[in-house]
Protein backbone atom coordinates (compact mmCIF):
# COMPACT_ATOMS: atom_id res chain seq x y z
CA UNK A 1 0.00 0.00 0.00
CA UNK A 2 2.92 2.35 0.58
CA UNK A 3 5.25 2.78 -2.36
CA UNK A 4 7.24 5.49 -4.13
CA UNK A 5 4.52 5.74 -6.78
CA UNK A 6 1.87 6.94 -4.30
CA UNK A 7 4.08 8.79 -1.80
CA UNK A 8 3.12 12.45 -1.40
CA UNK A 9 5.96 14.83 -2.21
CA UNK A 10 6.89 17.32 0.52
CA UNK A 11 6.07 20.06 -2.04
CA UNK A 12 2.42 18.91 -1.93
CA UNK A 13 2.10 19.08 1.87
CA UNK A 14 0.82 21.95 4.01
CA UNK A 15 2.58 20.55 7.11
CA UNK A 16 6.26 19.79 7.71
CA UNK A 17 7.53 16.45 9.07
CA UNK A 18 4.55 14.35 8.01
CA UNK A 19 4.40 11.34 5.76
CA UNK A 20 1.57 10.73 3.35
CA UNK A 21 0.34 8.34 0.68
CA UNK A 22 -2.53 8.87 -1.75
CA UNK A 23 -4.89 6.91 -3.95
CA UNK A 24 -6.89 8.16 -6.93
CA UNK A 25 -10.36 7.34 -8.19
CA UNK A 26 -11.19 7.23 -11.90
CA UNK A 27 -13.24 10.41 -11.42
CA UNK A 28 -10.20 12.37 -10.14
CA UNK A 29 -11.16 12.18 -6.47
CA UNK A 30 -8.39 11.24 -4.06
CA UNK A 31 -7.82 9.67 -0.63
CA UNK A 32 -4.77 10.51 1.48
CA UNK A 33 -3.36 8.79 4.56
CA UNK A 34 -1.17 11.08 6.71
CA UNK A 35 1.11 10.36 9.68
CA UNK A 36 2.43 13.25 11.77
CA UNK A 37 5.80 12.49 13.41
CA UNK A 38 6.02 15.54 15.66
CA UNK A 39 3.77 18.35 16.88
CA UNK A 40 3.11 20.46 13.79
CA UNK A 41 0.92 23.23 12.38
CA UNK A 42 -0.76 23.04 8.97
CA UNK A 43 -0.64 26.25 6.90
CA UNK A 44 -3.84 28.10 5.99
CA UNK A 45 -5.23 26.92 2.68
CA UNK A 46 -8.45 26.54 0.68
CA UNK A 47 -9.58 23.70 -1.59
CA UNK A 48 -11.84 24.10 -4.62
CA UNK A 49 -13.57 20.84 -3.68
CA UNK A 50 -15.13 19.24 -0.60
CA UNK A 51 -12.94 17.37 1.88
CA UNK A 52 -13.86 14.73 4.46
CA UNK A 53 -11.42 13.65 7.16
CA UNK A 54 -11.31 11.20 10.03
CA UNK A 55 -8.80 11.11 12.89
CA UNK A 56 -7.40 7.60 13.31
CA UNK A 57 -5.02 8.14 16.24
CA UNK A 58 -3.95 10.85 18.71
CA UNK A 59 -5.42 14.30 18.04
CA UNK A 60 -5.91 16.79 15.22
CA UNK A 61 -7.29 20.30 15.74
CA UNK A 62 -8.85 21.79 12.62
CA UNK A 63 -9.66 25.48 12.30
CA UNK A 64 -12.33 26.19 9.66
CA UNK A 65 -13.08 29.85 8.94
CA UNK A 66 -11.81 30.65 12.46
CA UNK A 67 -13.86 27.96 14.27
CA UNK A 68 -11.94 25.20 16.13
CA UNK A 69 -12.79 21.49 15.90
CA UNK A 70 -10.81 19.03 18.06
CA UNK A 71 -10.73 15.57 16.51
CA UNK A 72 -9.88 12.48 18.55
CA UNK A 73 -9.72 8.89 17.26
CA UNK A 74 -12.92 8.08 15.37
CA UNK A 75 -14.03 11.71 14.99
CA UNK A 76 -15.01 12.84 11.49
CA UNK A 77 -15.15 16.27 9.87
CA UNK A 78 -16.65 17.51 6.59
CA UNK A 79 -14.98 20.59 5.09
CA UNK A 80 -17.00 22.29 2.32
CA UNK A 81 -15.14 23.60 -0.73
CA UNK A 82 -13.96 27.19 -0.39
CA UNK A 83 -13.47 26.92 3.40
CA UNK A 84 -10.31 28.55 4.77
CA UNK A 85 -8.65 25.89 6.88
CA UNK A 86 -5.56 25.24 8.94
CA UNK A 87 -4.84 23.00 11.88
CA UNK A 88 -2.37 21.32 14.16
CA UNK A 89 -1.47 17.75 14.97
CA UNK A 90 0.33 16.17 17.88
CA UNK A 91 3.12 13.67 17.34
CA UNK A 92 1.73 10.29 16.36
CA UNK A 93 -1.47 11.63 14.81
CA UNK A 94 -2.80 9.68 11.82
CA UNK A 95 -5.62 10.98 9.64
CA UNK A 96 -7.43 9.85 6.50
CA UNK A 97 -8.77 12.41 4.03
CA UNK A 98 -11.13 12.09 1.07
CA UNK A 99 -10.96 14.88 -1.50
CA UNK A 100 -13.69 15.57 -4.04
CA UNK A 101 -11.03 16.68 -6.52
CA UNK A 102 -7.34 16.45 -7.36
CA UNK A 103 -5.44 17.60 -4.25
CA UNK A 104 -2.13 15.83 -4.95
CA UNK A 105 -0.18 15.83 -8.19
CA UNK A 106 1.50 12.57 -9.09
CA UNK A 107 5.27 12.89 -9.49
CA UNK A 108 6.30 11.29 -12.76
CA UNK A 109 9.42 9.20 -12.50
CA UNK A 110 11.16 8.62 -15.79
CA UNK A 111 14.18 6.59 -16.66
CA UNK A 112 16.79 8.39 -18.71
CA UNK A 113 18.73 6.23 -21.10
CA UNK A 114 22.10 7.30 -22.42
CA UNK A 115 23.42 6.17 -25.74
CA UNK A 116 25.89 3.34 -25.34
CA UNK A 117 29.39 3.88 -26.72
Amino acid sequence: MKSKSNHISSKEQNTEDIDGYFYEGTDGSQMAFWTCYSDRVSKKHIHEFDEYMVCVSDQYTAVLNGEKFVLNPGDELFIPKGTEQCGKCVAGTRTIHAFGGKRIQRVERRLIYKKCG
